[in-house]
């Protein structure tokens, strides 16, 4: 799979643009059409809009090259904006169910139903930004990038619930226009799920979480390399959108430091060669005391 860096921080600005006119468009739509619901959704908006923001700074800053004062990269501040806009999104779901909770319990004119072409419209859309959000993500190994796409899966979750509660709303009357704000109620819930769930990755790279997968491909490539007779052990670890790796290669007792130190640089050199997302390798020499591999 290619190693694109670059296409979560386009999509990230892509997703700003389309938010704010998403969240304009929701807004009036929801406030002339008399639906909490649609207004809601434009409040998670708005929040996606800050969340775009941040993952695009982030991006940013995270892919400046090390310097003197940061020698292993700025990568890790991805983790903590896809923390941060976790966070957001768990606010937003408190803040969304506190109001659902008082529009069930105050009486008020159900939603109109042109609200519901305005709705289809915005799943559509932002069901579509998850795909491709989620795809540029997975290529460049970001998780600020895995935030930003759930960010928009989320948000045409909710607008689903608020054309469900509508319909209802439309379909039933007066008694039912409730419904609208159940629907906000639940979506509510799906929001909170979210940002719950999207704490889970950018708190496993800020903890130095091992990769087991990483691991285990590049210990494979580096047991290909002649002179490497075994892997003691690989420690892996994400960093921003990409991985540093600590390998300790055991080799023939009897080579020569500077014969152990070239076949450190050609190690280094195949695993770089075959895995774009390395920011770096550090190889430790260990003797071999076993049987060759």
């Amino acid at each position: 799979m290619t190693h694109d860096r670059k296409s979560p921080e386009r999509l990230a600005l892509i997703g700003v643009a389309v938010n704010a006119g998403l969240a304009v468009v929701k807004l009036v739509a929801g406030i002339v059409g008399h639906s909490f619901a649609l207004v809601a959704d434009a409040a998670e908006s708005l929040v996606d809009i800050a969340g775009s923001v941040v993952v695009w700074g982030a991006f940013r800053y995270g892919g400046r090259p090390a310097d003197e004062d940061h020698p292993f990269g700025h990568g890790k501040i991805e983790a903590l904006a896809g923390l941060a806009v976790a966070l957001l999104v768990m606010s937003v779901g408190v803040g969304v169910a506190a109001e659902a909770v008082r529009q069930i319990a105050t009486p008020h004119q159900g939603p109109l139903a042109f609200t519901l072409v305005v709705l289809l419209a915005v799943v559509a859309i932002k069901e579509t930004m998850f795909q491709v959000t989620q795809c540029a993500a997975k290529r460049a190994s970001s998780s600020a990038g895995h935030a930003d796409a759930w960010h928009h899966r989320s948000d045409a979750i909710t607008s689903a619930f608020a054309f469900v509660g509508i319909s209802a709303a439309l379909a039933g009357g007066p008694d039912w226009a409730p419904a609208d704000d159940w629907a906000a109620l639940l979506a509510s819930g799906v929001i909170l799920f979210n940002g719950v769930r999207l704490c889970r990755e950018p708190l496993g790279e800020l903890m130095d979480k091992q990769a087991p997968e990483v691991a285990e491909r590049v210990t494979a490539t580096a047991l290909e390399i002649d002179g490497v007779l075994g892997v003691e052990r690989c420690e892996t670890r994400r960093s921003g959108r990409g991985y540093r790796v600590v390998m300790h290669v055991e080799v023939d007792p009897q080579m020569s430091v500077l014969d152990s130190h070239a076949l450190t640089g050609r190690v280094k050199s195949v695993l770089r060669e075959q895995f774009a997302e390395l920011d770096a390798v550090l190889i430790h020499i260990e003797p071999f005391r076993g049987q060759p591999h």
